[in-house]
């Protein structure tokens, strides 16, 4: 890595301010490596990871030529069996793949869930349907956790583990 130093800095202050880049750069390391030894942590950001494979699957497959309904259809199936294997592997640290009908019926759960509570804020309170979508999206997002953490991965433990202090 270069450092850029101007012609009147001291050898001594570019050896400070590399030490500096290089205590962030171990305290940003070591808060990434902690990030990810927090379950709903990885959850999450293995949740927008899945988020993306099946929007980019639905946006080929539109682009293709496909029916939205079809080109929907088939990105739900796929994200559903990609999403599986990542939230059980990277999330819940999991290999059984005999856990898949739980992660179905939890992925129903969750959906229609998703249904009842938008018809509620849609159809009853008024509400605009992008805000009543941004606004449910949280509460199902813990509500999948839940469910997969308490039903189709039981068995696995948790880590939870403090954040490192700042050099």
């Amino acid at each position: 890595m270069k450092l850029e130093s101007t012609p009147n800095q001291s050898a001594e202050d570019r050896d400070q301010s590399a030490e500096a880049k290089t205590g962030l750069f171990a305290w940003t390391q070591a808060l990434a490596r902690r990030f990810w030894q927090v379950r709903i942590l990885r959850f999450f950001a293995v949740g927008a990871l899945n988020t993306l494979f099946s929007y980019i699957i639905y946006a080929i497959l539109v682009l293709l030529g496909l029916h939205y309904s079809l080109a929907t259809l088939f990105s739900t199936i796929l994200g559903i069996i990609f999403n599986f294997f990542t939230t059980g592997r990277l999330v819940f640290r999991s290999m059984d793949n005999r856990l898949f009908f739980k992660f179905v019926l939890v992925y129903g759960t969750t959906y229609l869930v998703n249904i009842l509570l938008l018809h509620w804020l849609v159809d009853v309170l008024s509400i605009d349907k992008l805000v009543a979508g941004a606004a449910i999206t949280l509460p199902v997002a813990l509500l999948s956790y839940l469910l997969n953490s308490k039903f189709t991965f039981s068995n696995q433990s948790e880590t939870t583990e403090s954040l490192p202090e700042k050099p």
